[in-house]
């Protein structure tokens, strides 16, 4: 539950009392940081729309080579865990499988005796299924297994074993480490370990959030001269991030992919929080702000509003994010006119 009126206030006064140095190192002390260090590669929870997180738990440890979180970045990246998406070259579906590729390759899921491009349980089997039979193609090459399986999806089992190991090829090559690097935002968080000092990156976007406080909340807005230098709450944290080098997304529900996704108790000043109307699914996110730390973040929360301080402690708190610059590199590109997105073109969509 929101804090009520008098107390956020306080609450509010207290933090700017304290100004930034003293906020952050309360953050700091007050939620511990975790190392980046290698756990058990589960699904972190409200990465994925909760109907597919068992077939893809269960799909993702099909062949060593690939695994939960990968499989979830790959249809992430297709699709946007969409099964109806239908692309403008003939990919259909929820992991985008052209007809002459699924007709070889797609798989029944769900063990109805039918294979069917539109059915999620269907797509995810059979895109866990492509991935490994891609992998045995190239088993013999030297080199990461997972890379080279990655590159073969993209540019073709032929080229990897013609080149022994990931092509020289740019898109190939920016495949496999977007691939890889959003991975790790579908990744569950290890347990809470030593603290992590304060990057600066995330330093210089609280600093730039707190240097609008005040100012006025408008719906789309980036702080545009035309605009009065107005935000609405994602407009806010992507000019934020974009003031210390790092392109987010525009929307709220896009930079929740960013980066890891931190529990509760490893929350640190810097990182992305984000609420939703359903928390077993990403898609329904609404709000996102930036946390401060003891329990407070910076946000742009609604018209009428300003740009303040709030409590994270509401009902509608999904979880948080870690923005990385390779998790906000690794992000693929949402068209502007009909919200679909832009992936790699690989040998499943071609």
């Amino acid at each position: 539950m929101a804090l009520g009126k008098a107390r956020l206030a306080g609450a509010a006064v207290a933090v700017v009392a304290i100004g930034f140095v003293g906020v952050v190192t309360l953050g700091t002390y007050a939620a511990s940081g975790v190392p980046e260090r290698s756990g058990q590669l589960s699904l972190s929870s409200g990465t994925v729309p909760a109907q597919y997180r068992p077939q893809i738990q269960k799909w993702g440890a099909l062949c060593p080579e690939i695994s939960a979180p990968l499989l979830a970045a790959q249809l992430y990246q297709e699709s946007g865990f969409d099964p109806n998406a239908k692309s403008p070259v003939g990919a259909n579906g929820l992991a985008q499988f052209m007809p002459g590729t699924w007709s070889t390759s797609g798989v029944d899921g769900d063990g109805d005796g039918k294979r069917d491009v539109w059915n999620p349980s269907d797509a995810i089997a059979s895109a866990a299924s492509y991935d490994c039979e891609l992998a045995k193609d190239v088993a013999k090459v030297p080199g990461d297994p997972q890379a080279n399986m990655l590159a073969a999806y993209n540019a073709g089992p032929y080229a990897v074993i013609k080149y022994q190991g990931i092509p020289p090829y740019k898109e190939t090559q920016g495949y496999v480490k977007s691939i890889q690097s959003l991975a790790k935002s579908f990744t569950a968080p290890p347990d809470p370990g030593v603290q992590l000092a304060l990057s600066k990156e995330a330093a210089g976007a609280i600093y730039f959030a707190q240097s609008k406080l005040g100012i006025d909340y408008m719906w789309g807005g980036t702080g545009q001269t035309w605009e009065d230098g107005r935000f609405d709450c994602s407009g806010l944290t992507q000019v934020a991030f974009k003031s210390v080098g790092i392109d987010l997304p525009r929307v709220a529900n896009d930079q929740w992919y960013s980066g890891p996704h931190p529990s509760r108790d490893q929350l640190r000043p810097g990182d992305l929080v984000f609420f939703a109307n359903d928390l077993e699914d990403p898609r329904t996110i609404h709000h996102v702000g930036i946390y401060v730390g003891g329990g407070y973040m910076i946000d742009a929360p609604h018209t009428g509003a300003k740009v303040r301080y709030d409590t994270i402690n509401q009902r509608d708190y999904i979880g948080a994010t870690r923005v990385t610059p390779d998790g906000a590199a690794a992000l693929p590109t949402r068209n502007k006119n009909d919200g679909t997105i832009t992936a790699s073109q690989g040998p499943a969509k071609s």
